[in-house]
């Protein structure tokens, strides 16, 4: 399934500056073991499958790195940072000290161009899901060329206490994205969580950089 040429592209250069990189290291290494290496998969330092990706083709071992390297350069790409830790939002997935947190992926059942994504946040308040999901779904979706598929689908674990109006912001986005064929740019509508343009935002909320 990952044989074609284009994950290859996955070492191509950078085109867009990461504006929070600077000073970090991405390339898993720590001195204090507190992460996986990078390329692997370790089933009991991933989150578990949940709600949103059951019934679909979960991407496991090999696969699912092979997505998820592709993953880490798009993010790298486009500056999808966890702010909180200082570092690309795929290195959640090697963490071992937040073994339930990051993200999961499913290839959907009824359409194989059509990736699912779950992302399980650190906590249940993370403030930061509403930028780092928005921003996971314009890197993956901005970027199509780097992957496989059509559409990569994003929605956040139901423990998420704002999960509700977040899949919300994710699904219109998703539905402007399919009708235009262009990734939206602009905040939609006002819901919690949607940052500081968005009228019923709360104090955990953040403005999506991306």
């Amino acid at each position: 399934m990952f044989g074609k040429s284009y994950w290859t592209l996955r070492d191509v250069a950078r085109i867009t500056m990461n504006p929070f990189s600077s000073g970090r290291s991405t390339d898993g290494s720590d001195s204090e073991g507190s992460f996986d290496a990078p390329g692997s998969f370790v089933p009991e330092h991933v989150p578990e499958p949940g709600a949103f990706l059951e019934g679909h083709d979960v991407l496991e071992g090999e696969e699912h790195v092979a997505f998820h390297d592709v993953t880490r350069d798009l993010f790298e790409e486009r500056g999808v940072y966890d702010a909180t830790f200082g570092y690309n939002l795929a290195r959640l997935n090697l963490d071992r000290r937040h073994p339930e947190a990051g993200y999961r992926y499913a290839v959907d059942a009824d359409d194989p161009t059509v990736l699912r994504a779950e992302f399980s946040p650190t906590t249940e308040f993370c403030p930061q899901a509403d930028a780092l999901v928005k921003g996971s779904f314009r890197a993956w979706n901005g970027l199509s060329d780097r992957h496989e598929y059509d559409l990569v689908r994003v929605r956040v674990r139901p423990s998420h206490h704002q999960s509700e109006s977040l899949n919300g912001t994710l699904e219109s986005l998703e539905a402007q994205y399919l009708e235009s064929g262009e990734v939206p740019t602009e905040p939609i509508g006002s819901s919690p969580g949607t940052g500081a343009k968005g009228e019923d935002s709360d104090e955990t909320s953040v403005q999506s950089p991306f």
